[in-house]
C-alpha cells in the first residue's frame, strides 16, 4: 500500500509538471514577429530564420485596420511587445504597444479614443473553435501560447499586416 501511495505522488507531481503554465526555451532569440491578418498565420523568426508559425483567430470585425476603440479590428503596422501577463484571463498574454503616435491622432480626428490593451493571447474554453472572436487580439491555442509566452520578450518587434 505504502509502495502505491509513492507511485501516486510521483505521477501527481509529474503530471502537474506537464500541465504547468511555462515551460523553457533555449533556441533562438526571437528578433521579429510577423502576423498576416488575411491568411490568419503568424511567423516567428531569429533575423530570416522561420523558428514557428501558427494559425490564429482575430476580433469580430477582422477587416481593416483598427482605428477606435470597440471596433473590433486588429491594428496593422509596426509594433513592439511593451508587457508580458503571466495571470491573463486568456490564459497567458503578452502585449503590442498600440496605440502608437499615429494611431492616436487618427482616433482623435474621429473624436474618439483608440483604446488598447491588444495582445496575442490563449484561447478560454468558451471560445475554442469559435472564428473571429476576440476584441481585436490575436488568439492562439493555449499550447501555443505557452511556447509563444516563452520564446518572446518584451521588446520583440511585431509587424501585422492586412
Amino acid at each position: 500500500m505504502r509502495f502505491l501511495n509513492w507511485v501516486f505522488l510521483i505521477t501527481l507531481l509529474l503530471g502537474s509538471a506537464a500541465c504547468s503554465r511555462f515551460i523553457s526555451y533555449d533556441g533562438p532569440e526571437v528578433t521579429r514577429i510577423e502576423v498576416h491578418k488575411s491568411s490568419r498565420q503568424m511567423y516567428l523568426f531569429h533575423n530570416q530564420t522561420l523558428l514557428e508559425h501558427y494559425e490564429f483567430e482575430l476580433g469580430f470585425a477582422p477587416a481593416g485596420d483598427k482605428q477606435v476603440e470597440g471596433d473590433g479590428r486588429t491594428p496593422e503596422g509596426r509594433y513592439y511587445i511593451d508587457r508580458r501577463n503571466p495571470n491573463s484571463d486568456f490564459y497567458l498574454s503578452i502585449g503590442i504597444s498600440y496605440p502608437n503616435d499615429a494611431d492616436r491622432a487618427e482616433a482623435a480626428a474621429l473624436g474618439q479614443s483608440p483604446g488598447g490593451d491588444i495582445f496575442i493571447h490563449g484561447t478560454p474554453r468558451p471560445f475554442r473553435r469559435t472564428d473571429d472572436w476576440t476584441w481585436g487580439c490575436i488568439a492562439v491555442t493555449n499550447a501555443e501560447m505557452r511556447q509563444i509566452y516563452a520564446m518572446v520578450n518584451t521588446g520583440t518587434i511585431i509587424d501585422i499586416f492586412p
